[in-house]
């Protein structure tokens, strides 16, 4: 796909999601890392309903790394996979704690050696709380992009390298988040809005 085509389906995005972001709440860099890892096959919604009372009993990662998962399963046993994901942000407030002194590191290689920390994890966290470039494909921008013609890939990391190409850097982070907005709010997995949507006279599916 040509540049010009890029930019004008990201302008369309932009215009129809203009406040597009983060969905997942957070007061610090602590908090938006464990939502994140949290929200792995997870809605954000479900980890925003969870996370006031997990925060609340453990504010940072010096409180989290001495608590029990068990005891943190009880906070969010609403969501996916709470028990492994308890286990998890145990671990990686500890990690946190032994290697950063507390603290959330802002490099992408320190991110993804934490316990339940991908690239797409690390990603989002650099681009929303360090504000460096970055494109986090999630399920929704996997599969946006690809239908699309944003990108032409059979995997997550193949589809962020074509992303990553094919769209400005300056654009990467605006990019993740319009994506993500289209997938939640209209191209949706099994029924796509396709008469609805803003960019359908660009899109590859509904052109061919």
């Amino acid at each position: 796909m040509r540049k010009e085509k890029v930019n004008r389906i990201l302008d369309e995005l932009k215009k129809e999601y203009p406040d597009a972001e983060c969905a997942l709440n957070h007061r610090n860099a602590f908090e938006l890392l464990v939502s994140v890892v949290l929200s792995a096959q997870t809605t954000d919604k479900s980890v925003n309903q969870v996370t006031p009372a997990l925060f609340n009993a453990y504010p940072d990662a010096f409180k989290l790394s001495k608590a029990k998962p068990e005891k943190v399963a009880e906070h969010i046993k609403r969501i996916g996979m709470y028990k492994t994901k308890s286990n998890n942000i145990v671990n990686l407030a500890k990690q946190l704690v032994e290697k950063h002194d507390g603290q959330v590191p802002g490099s992408f290689d320190e991110l993804v050696e934490l316990p339940g920390v991908g690239r797409k994890t690390a990603n989002v966290v650099l681009s929303v709380w360090f504000n460096e470039p970055r494109i986090a494909v999630d399920t929704h921008v996997y599969r946006v992009a690809n239908r699309i013609g944003l990108a032409e890939a059979d995997d997550v990391l193949k589809t962020e390298e074509q992303l990553m190409k094919n769209i400005s850097k300056d654009r990467w982070s605006e990019a993740h988040h319009s994506i993500i907005f289209h997938g939640r709010n209209c191209c949706h997995a099994r029924k796509p809005n396709c008469e609805g949507c803003c960019i359908n006279k660009q899109c590859k599916k509904v052109g061919v």
